[in-house]
């Protein structure tokens, strides 16, 4: 066997066929490096006149699991000057050639094959895949779109399988969703010709190659299935609708309609007329703020699970086999959902056979729910609560590797659960609480325990919501954090390390978004205005649809601990004091700052008016503030971000990319404007430093400026240096 090698691609000969290997690990991004070996060893291969075949493949598990994200970012949000100059330099052209060639060229799929490695998959003329092979295009993910032949390749290769405009709904579904077909589906869908066992792949792939040599089988060349795929008019409707469909999903955001607009101009005008879209309307989304956001944020939630002194130590994990959730409720319920969803025996412990009850009923509920969406199979729903065991008293606790407590927010109820813990359990069972606002070291100040305590504070529900915060007290030991890190991994978390103080890092940094928000409708701001502004500005719901969500009760109670923690800048509106009393808690009552007729919409109510005039007669009606919606954003948000550099300051929060993510997962800040520290870094510390000076002038404490966020200023460095 005749070899030649590029470090990152091998090519090698058998007889009258050539083998070109992608060897690029971990999972064989397609770099700069890949492209110009893939190039060198094609042209090597056409060179070779005893070559009459090609079988293109990965090496270890995965074809190519995507672009170089890391060049990616070098290039995104308008850092290339000129990024019309890129064009040449991208695959397009090279994967025309490949997809036209001569000798034909099979491509051998196992693992996975997603962006770029799919459409270089994509201009192959036959596709075998293994049976454990995944296939997508989730470049919006990253705020581009496929930019080497994806939006005009897949369309014409899924219209052949599906009848008149499916097959672009079907296409455009993958993109828009940065969603992936399983090996049987891309087999239906006809992206693979042939689907066989992983050990089986290289012998059909050059049995496929050498009966194309033959011409025994016809090569399948995707940009020639067909040029126009539907008219202009079906096209434009086809927009409209795909816009309508996708609502909020897409709103502010560029890179879906363009890749849409791609898409459409190759299945109206003609392959030639797409490809060149999508090469224009890529370079548009490269140079977008979007994509810098969010190519920011991918890396930045890869770095979070990254702790300094934990995970970079030899020790290893311990892999937790046993768990124990004291509580049921929606929090508890929710945690040991996804525990047993990880493959963990789970216990469920109530104060009485009623809340036991309840908690497995809420635990059934949840994988019940996956299983009539077809997202969980029968088999997997069935072994997942053949793992849970429901009890009121602390049998087999000494069994254990790890107990979440998830009872009420109650500093003396919890410090006795730890104590009582602390004697049911083996002396190496880590003791966690999912508290939300309580001091981690206080919980466990009647225990002997400290360094095996720390906070899982998971977000609602716990079983849905990514983000988990593990919040270490100064005695908690390394070994712990970097067992529940993986504990947090292994059930599909983000774990974002903090330090211990009230509120820990999401809860305390967004303190400030209600209490500016309360100040502004005590200065005159309309309360629906301000969830208006807010939610234009891209987050899922303002801060007033926000209390109403997680309840009027509940956020007075939890606003009033992190009051009492930093009343040096509080700014106290009575309005939710006056919701209080009239007992308007929310939608769970079916009112609160806006009506709930169905249980669900959320209406604004004209009462609400006479309880924002009592709050300002509260306030002394100090003169209305004339601002714009620009400004009610800033007033709003700035103080969050001020906040977060206060928690910089203090080391509650390891990085700035760590609060980016948390604020991304945690609160639903807009993923595309990459984290608020991100998103302030595009506005400068100057300026935000600045504009809070003026408000504190006007206004007090609660915007005065932190020691961190005047350095960075005055320095003029960026928050995330």
């Amino acid at each position: 066997m005749a070899q030649t090698q590029t470090e990152v691609v091998r090519l090698e000969t058998e007889g009258d066929l050539a083998i070109i290997t992608i060897d690029s690990p971990p999972v064989n991004s397609l770099s700069r490096r890949v492209v110009a070996g893939l190039a060198d060893a094609l042209a090597r291969a056409n060179a070779n006149a005893a070559v009459k075949a090609i079988v293109l493949r990965g090496a270890g598990d995965n074809f190519i699991a995507g672009a170089d994200i890391a060049e990616l970012g070098q290039a995104s949000g308008g850092k290339v000057a000129n990024p019309e100059s890129q064009l040449a330099s991208s695959l397009q052209g090279w994967l025309d050639e490949m997809e036209a060639n001569a000798k034909p060229i099979v491509i051998a799929l196992d693992g996975f094959a997603l962006g770029g490695g799919l459409e270089v998959a994509l201009a192959g003329q036959w596709r075998v895949g293994t049976t454990r092979c995944r296939v997508g295009l989730p470049e919006l993910r990253l705020g581009l779109l496929p930019g080497a032949g994806g939006t005009q390749r897949l369309p014409r290769i899924l219209c052949q399988k599906l009848p008149g405009l499916a097959g672009l709904q079907k296409a455009a579904t993958m993109m828009l969703e940065s969603s992936e077909a399983r090996a049987k589906e891309a087999l239906e869908l006809g992206i693979l010709q042939e689907l066989v066992e992983p050990d089986k792949l290289m012998d059909a792939a050059k049995t496929a190659a050498r009966k194309l040599a033959a011409g025994e089988l016809k090569p399948v060349r995707a940009s020639k299935l067909g040029d126009k795929l539907c008219s202009k008019e079906e096209a434009a409707g086809f927009l409209e609708m795909a816009k309508a469909f996708a609502g909020d999903k897409i709103r502010n955001m560029v890179h879906p309609e363009h890749c849409l607009d791609a898409m459409l101009a190759g299945a109206s005008e003609g392959y030639a007329v797409g490809i060149r879209r999508e090469a224009e309307n890529f370079m548009k989304c490269l140079a977008a703020p979007q994509s810098a956001g969010l190519i920011h944020l991918f890396f930045a939630t890869r770095t979070a699970a990254k702790v300094p002194g934990v995970t970079d130590q030899k020790f290893p994990p311990r892999e937790f086999a046993r768990a124990a959730v004291l509580g049921g409720g929606t929090m508890g319920s929710g945690i040991a959902t996804a525990l047993l969803d990880a493959g963990l025996h789970v216990t469920l412990k109530e104060v009485n056979d009623d809340f036991a009850a309840a908690g497995r009923g809420r635990i059934e509920g949840n994988f019940g729910s996956r299983l009539k969406k077809g997202k969980l199979t029968q088999q997997k729903h069935d072994d997942n609560l053949s793992r849970l065991k429901v009890q009121t008293d602390y049998a087999g606790f000494d069994q254990l590797d790890i107990v979440i407590e998830a009872v009420v927010e109650n500093i003396e109820l919890k410090q006795q659960v730890f104590a009582d813990l602390e004697k049911a359990c083996r002396p190496d069972c880590v003791l966690a609480s999912n508290t939300s606002t309580i001091d981690i070291e206080l919980i466990g100040a009647r225990t002997k325990a400290a360094p095996r305590i720390l906070g899982t504070h998971f977000f609602s529900p716990a079983h849905v919501m990514p983000l988990v915060e593990l919040v270490r007290s100064k005695q908690t030991s390394p070994e712990v954090l970097n067992s529940v890190i993986n504990l947090s991994k292994r059930i599909k978390k983000t774990p974002v390390t903090v330090g211990n103080c009230v509120g820990f890092l999401v809860n305390r940094i967004f303190f400030p978004y209600g209490q500016t928000a309360g100040l502004l409708v005590d200065h005159g701001i309309d309360p629906y205005r301000i969830d208006k502004a807010v939610f234009d500005f891209g987050m899922p719901m303002g801060p007033f649809r926000m209390g109403d969500l997680a309840g009027v009760d509940v956020a007075k109670f939890a606003g009033g601990i992190l009051a009492d923690a930093y009343q040096q800048r509080n700014y106290v509106s009575t309005l939710v004091d006056h919701l209080f009393a009239e007992k308007r808690f929310g939608q769970k009552t079916g009112k609160g700052y806006y009506l709930y007729p169905d249980g669900k919409t959320a209406q604004s109510d004209p009462d609400v008016a006479a309880l924002v005039a009592k709050a300002r007669a509260d306030a002394g009606n100090p003169k209305p503030l004339d601002i714009t919606d620009e400004e009610i954003v800033e007033r709003v948000l700035f103080g969050v971000v001020n906040e977060a550099c206060r928690c910089l300051e203090e080391g509650i929060a390891i990085r700035a990319s760590d609060i980016d993510v948390a604020t991304v997962l945690g609160m639903g800040f807009p993923p595309y404007r990459g984290g608020i520290m991100h998103w302030a870094d595009t506005l400068g510390s100057k300026y935000i430093c600045d504009k809070l000076t003026g408000w504190s002038q006007q206004h007090g404490p609660v915007y005065e400026p932190s020691a961190y966020l005047r350095e960075r200023a005055s320095s003029g460095k960026k928050l995330s240096e």
